[in-house]
């Protein structure tokens, strides 16, 4: 089969490459998948660029998200998933084949059916964001009937975020920084979206909400002042993105705000979960309630194309087409 791969780390063009491999067969426990869509992620070129690094063992297929059809089962599958539409999660997480190939193995619980409603790229488009954004919105218990603030409600977690809020009966405000994305915020059903370098930014979102109850960070340095201008006390700001540099941490001022901080990391959350997310995330496709952000397709032999557009911070999801 063709595989994009890479051996070790290093900038997209000079370590990404496409080749023909053999082809997985899948294990105990495993399915076999061919791959209609893959999905780039930011954790997807901090692997590869040694931003992040991980092991390599002799070569790794890229790509955690993804989307396709079984096309074979291991010991232990029911035999009658082959055929099934799925939506691929963490398929690279500790393992050799990622989702960048014309076939990928995974364990079977993360090849979850795909409602037939729903296209291959919003399948693959799920995975680290909507999985992320899952755990953000519910890690407390429901949202009904709270505020919820979404920094960034224009990138893939934002926008899934601001879906699964509303689906659960929250009000939703979304930052931005653009015209261009405060569009995409709205459509995706934030009740209030803000320009966060607004000087009245603060001003526009207290007449919308005296406080907000919780916060879907993804750049707590950059952003806390706005979070605990908005806070009272017992609002949860939970970060799930890490900046360049680690911001410093104003104690007096969040004790005085009675915050609580929370952070979280996909790969470390416990199975229970991340198979409820699987299942949510399901339902509400299943729905209609979650949709897709913009698309941009990228053949497999592009697959450096991809991820450069994805490391410039291309508004939108890339997706890759093996």
């Amino acid at each position: 089969m063709k595989a994009a791969l890479y051996s070790r780390s290093g900038a997209a063009a000079e370590v990404l490459r496409v080749e023909e491999v053999d082809r997985p067969q899948p294990g105990p426990g495993e399915v076999l998948v061919r791959v209609r869509a893959s999905g780039v992620n930011p954790t997807d070129h901090k692997a590869r660029s040694g931003a992040v690094p991980r092991p390599i063992n002799g070569f790794q297929v890229p790509h955690q998200d993804g989307a396709g059809i079984i096309e074979a089962v291991g010991a232990g599958v029911d035999p009658g998933r082959v055929g099934e539409r799925v939506w691929l999660w963490l398929a690279a997480a500790g393992r050799q084949w990622g989702t960048a190939a014309e076939w990928t193995v995974v364990p079977e619980r993360q090849a979850v059916p795909l409602p037939d409603g729903a296209s291959f790229d919003l399948g693959a488009s799920l995975g680290v964001p909507a999985m992320t954004a899952h755990y953000c919105v519910f890690s407390d218990g429901p949202v009904t009937g709270q505020t919820v603030l979404v920094a960034g409600g224009a990138g893939a977690v934002g926008h899934f975020a601001i879906e699964l809020a509303k689906r659960d009966g929250a009000r939703v405000v979304a930052t931005v920084s653009s015209p261009e994305k405060a569009a995409l915020a709205e459509k995706a059903g934030a009740d209030l979206v803000v320009n966060y370098r607004s000087a009245d930014a603060a001003q526009q979102i207290r007449a919308f909400a005296p406080a907000v109850d919780r916060v879907i960070e993804v750049a707590l340095g950059a952003n806390l002042a706005l979070d605990l201008a908005l806070a009272r006390p017992g609002t949860t700001i939970m970060t799930y993105a890490a900046e360049a540099s680690d911001p410093v941490l104003p104690v007096r001022a969040c004790m005085t705000a009675n915050v609580i901080l929370r952070f979280m990391l996909l790969y470390t959350l416990p199975a229970a979960a991340l198979d409820r997310a699987a299942a949510d995330i399901t339902a509400a496709l299943a729905a209609g309630d979650l949709t897709g952000l913009p698309v941009r397709r990228f053949p497999l032999d592009a697959i450096a194309a991809a991820h450069e557009a994805a490391e410039s911070g291309a508004v939108g999801k890339i997706i890759v087409t093996p």
